[in-house]
């Protein structure tokens, strides 16, 4: 479920240009956060920042918010300087003109529904708000959430749905351009999550602000998103849309991250145009490079989803074939995962089909995946996450700008 492309605009609602943020650890050794980040949220864009815990993404949302001072670089929201080192811009939170809604909802305990929602409206800097228009637009975004009925009730007497709902009427009462979510449904049951996201999409394509929004769930990312910024250890790794990051990533470390996949580390033996041939332990791959270079001698990574191989007893056609063994059918559904063990070495593949009776557990079956379903990858050194400078730079001092 991915909304509709958002149309381009001129001046984007967010533009985030080489950000670094660093923080020193205990041990003495200094870690960037936000390691020299850039990127654009365009009008009507939903961006989803994902990755694990500690790659970064809540620290830079916490930053386009003015919750974390970054160290370098710059942030524009509307074309508004709100951040600049160079500059020395520091934009206060409440004067950024945007909404953000926490992963503990962050509501008042002793204010209603209704209160909790007209808070921002009753507290904004400027013009005030007349009363009559104070409740009229409170009323229009709880009934937007689908709580109207619960503007006389406490957080205390709300499920967690209903509390996160509470949450997203508060953010949406303001019209800001700009919504930050930060992970605001790891809180509520599966039912519950699916039923807010599919909700969040049909908001967002009524009210058409632009989203960021944080979080390392692979299938919320996937729903949710016009284009996802995956990261690794402070940095972007890849900027695309759930399409182009599931079937064309450009890393191993984003194909294994998004989704499952298969994967077998080889030697590269073949190189011909965008064709490559993998001598792995449980045969040879023929694979697509997805843009990469590679030389005769290479180590390479064949990976591919499970969802594109086939289980068979006959022997295929297809080049990409090895004998295995199924070890387990799992049922799980919407399809069935078989757990077949393949080659000399005998390497545990999965392979999804919509059939559970395919082949029994304990039979001999062909394994076979196309050509052109198998993406051939570089083998990433790993990263030390430790690694960076001994000193942090001494931040020039801020000033507040209106």
């Amino acid at each position: 479920m991915t909304p509709d492309t958002p149309t381009a605009s001129s001046t984007p609602v967010v533009e985030v240009s080489n950000l670094v943020k660093r923080f020193r650890r205990e041990s003495g050794a200094v870690v960037n956060a936000i390691d020299d980040v850039s990127f654009e949220v365009a009008a009507g864009d939903f961006v989803v920042l994902l990755g694990p815990s500690g790659c970064g993404k809540t620290t830079l949302l916490r930053a386009i918010a003015g919750l974390e001072t970054p160290d370098q670089g710059s942030i524009r929201i509307s074309g508004r300087p709100v951040y600049s080192s160079a500059d020395r811009v520091d934009v206060p939170p409440e004067r950024r003109d945007i909404s953000m809604i926490f992963q503990s909802y962050a509501l008042w305990p002793h204010m209603t529904a209704f209160k909790n929602v007209a808070y921002p409206l009753q507290s904004r800097r400027g013009r005030k708000i007349a009363k009559d228009d104070i409740a009229r637009r409170v009323r229009q975004a709880l009934e937007l959430v689908g709580v109207g009925e619960l503007e006389k009730q406490y957080p205390g007497q709300m499920s967690g749905g209903q509390q996160q709902r509470i949450a997203l009427a508060r953010a949406l009462v303001n019209n800001d351009e700009l919504v930050l979510f930060d992970e605001p449904l790891s809180n509520v049951d599966a039912k519950v999550r699916e039923q807010l996201r599919f909700e969040l999409v049909s908001m967002q394509r009524k009210l058409g602000f632009s989203a960021l929004f944080v979080t390392h769930d692979q299938t919320e990312a996937m729903e949710l998103a016009h284009r996802i910024a995956v990261l690794d250890s402070g940095r972007i790794v890849q900027f695309g849309s759930p399409q182009e990051i599931y079937h064309r990533p450009a890393t191993r470390y984003v194909a294994k991250f998004i989704g499952a996949i298969n994967e077998v580390v080889g030697t590269v033996t073949t190189v011909d145009g965008g064709s490559v041939v993998v001598d792995s332990p449980y045969g040879k791959f023929v694979g697509a490079t997805v843009g990469h270079r590679f030389s005769v001698g290479d180590r390479a990574a064949a990976m591919w989803r499970p969802e594109r191989g086939r289980l068979t007893q006959d022997e295929p056609r297809t080049v990409n074939r090895w004998p295995g063994r199924v070890k387990a059918p799992l049922f799980v559904g919407s399809h069935t995962e078989y757990l077949v063990s393949v080659g000399a070495s005998q390497t545990d593949v999965r392979l999804w089909s919509p059939r559970s009776d395919l082949v029994a557990a304990g039979s001999e079956a062909w394994v076979s995946v196309d050509a052109d379903d198998v993406l051939v990858l570089p083998v990433d050194e790993p990263a030390d996450p430790a690694a960076g400078s001994t000193s942090v730079p001494v931040a020039p001092v801020m000033v507040p700008a209106s």
